[in-house]
């Protein structure tokens, strides 16, 4: 997408952050006691506040270009979520067996990567649109795939077979991730005398939906 650049928010500051996943939930407490709720947004939101991560003046001259250079909010990029940025748990190995992405039909080529949360009964999906590269690994009915025979879009996180994968062929990948985001504000309110007193500044920024890849 034109208004967003594909790169990463400093991770050395992004790794002091605080925030994570926000969900919006309507809430109707009837008279009876009991409640009605209705979830407004289907997918989760990220939000991240950077400032916790500033620990010297240098740090916050490095958020300060990178706020210039992205123009506020006009511009997104990625951010690397210490908490979740893999296929599996963060202090797990990424494995090419690690999410089930599709199965092929002997026509398919196109697959989109994506991570399935599951606690109980329940299993959320959310799609990777910001693979990093370098990362993925593919495997397909057990076996893997090597690069050659497939390429990523790491704009979109879609993955292209050379040779559509067979009928009935579990189709499974391993890798890390961004979250594509923006900042919040157009203005950043920063106070040398505040930081100098361990006053942390408020830099926040919210992840954004991308444009997904087409799927065949």
């Amino acid at each position: 997408m034109a208004d967003f650049h594909e790169v990463r928010f400093p991770t050395s500051i992004s790794k002091g952050s605080s925030g994570g996943p926000r969900r919006r939930t309507d809430v109707v407490t009837l008279r009876s006691g009991y409640e009605e709720r209705n979830a407004v947004w289907a997918d989760s939101r990220r939000e991240y506040d950077a400032g916790l991560g500033i620990r010297n003046i240098n740090d916050m001259h490095d958020v300060l270009a990178f706020f210039e250079a992205r123009l506020g909010r006009l511009y997104g990029c990625r951010w690397k979520d210490w908490a979740d940025y893999k296929s599996c748990a963060p202090m797990q190995t990424v494995a090419r067996d690690d999410q089930t992405i599709g199965t092929g039909n002997g026509v398919r080529t196109k697959f989109q990567l994506m991570k399935a949360y599951t606690s109980g009964p329940t299993t959320y999906t959310r799609l990777i649109t910001k693979p990093v590269s370098g990362t993925v690994l593919v495997e397909v009915n057990g076996a893997l795939i090597p690069g050659a025979n497939y390429s990523l879009d790491p704009i979109t996180g879609v993955i292209t077979f050379v040779s559509a994968p067979a009928n009935g062929h579990v189709v499974k990948a391993g890798f890390e991730f961004d979250v594509p985001v923006r900042f919040t504000n157009d203005a950043m309110d920063i106070s040398v005398e505040q930081f100098n007193a361990g006053s942390a500044p408020q830099v926040n920024v919210i992840e954004v939906k991308t444009t997904l890849g087409v799927l065949d």
